[in-house]
């Protein structure tokens, strides 16, 4: 089985070296997706020998960076992809639980999650993520039956075979929408891993209008239709439509109904909404 960890970074020169000496330390093939940065990372991947690195011209998104990486795993020969970030948030001592839960052959997809079993060390998340993601993994498991726990944990094991019958092209953060309905559509096997919750600066951002939490919710929503019309799924773009406002308005994310305008964002505990079948 051979076996690739793909790291996406922009702008991580603070990380990215001490990252991969410690990726080193439990796997040797490395790539590395430098997504444009802009500070010292190009610099520092240059000075390295032991990574391969793939260089985007200008920033192309975090999904874009995944969809090169499955593609460099699949041309290169690569079995399995383990993708990771580059901010020390996910820890490379959890390689050998994903590398075992690899050679049972039982999964197609193994999926880090934050929240599937709490321990006492684990951070406290910023609470509009925290709120956001509970939402969407609610409604994704409402549409496909996926029993996610965390439906936006960067740290999985992606089965290259499996990845080649997936058609992926949304190149922004709003990547998971388009990969979990494929995920169900295609049938694939998937499962989850616990791994710690770590977040070294909370202060960290999406950038642009993303970071405003209500128009991150709606991008996501957005997309996540925009895949169900696209695999012909009318009976669940009905459910996702009542989902969609129910979600936004316990999220205080709905709009206002005497201007129609979008309510601005503000901080709200999530809330069971359910999609039906």
């Amino acid at each position: 089985m051979r076996l690739l960890i793909a790291v996406p970074v922009f702008n991580e020169q603070k990380y990215v070296g001490r990252v991969l000496d410690k990726i080193k330390q439990f796997h040797p093939d490395i790539l590395v997706v430098d997504d444009g940065s802009t500070d010292d990372t190009p610099r520092v991947l240059a000075s390295r020998n032991d990574v391969a690195a793939i260089r985007h011209p200008e920033n192309l998104g975090y999904g874009q960076s995944l969809i090169d990486a499955f593609a460099f795993a699949d041309r290169e020969g690569y079995d399995w992809v383990i993708t990771m970030d580059c901010d020390e948030q996910h820890e490379p001592e959890m390689i050998p639980e994903f590398v075992r839960l690899i050679e049972s052959d039982r999964w197609d997809v193994i999926s880090g999650s934050r929240y599937l079993m709490p321990r006492g060390d684990d951070d406290l998340p910023p609470q509009d993520r925290r709120s956001i993601n509970d939402t969407v993994t609610r409604i994704l498991n409402d549409l496909f039956r996926l029993d996610l726990t965390d439906a936006f944990c960067g740290y999985k094991g992606h089965r290259v075979a499996a990845m080649r019958r997936l058609k992926l092209d949304v190149p922004g953060y709003a990547f998971p929408m388009q990969f979990w309905p494929q995920v169900w559509h295609r049938k694939l096997r998937l499962t989850e891993i616990p791994v710690r919750l770590i977040y070294n600066d909370p202060t960290r951002h999406f950038g642009g209008r993303l970071d405003d939490a209500c128009v991150r919710l709606r991008h996501y929503l957005d997309v996540l239709r925009q895949e169900l019309e696209r695999l012909s799924l009318a009976t669940k773009l009905k459910s996702l439509a009542a989902a969609r406002n129910c979600a936004t308005v316990r999220l205080g994310c709905g709009e206002d109904p005497e201007t129609g305008q979008a309510r601005p964002a503000r901080t709200a505990a999530a809330q069971p909404c359910c999609c039906g079948d």
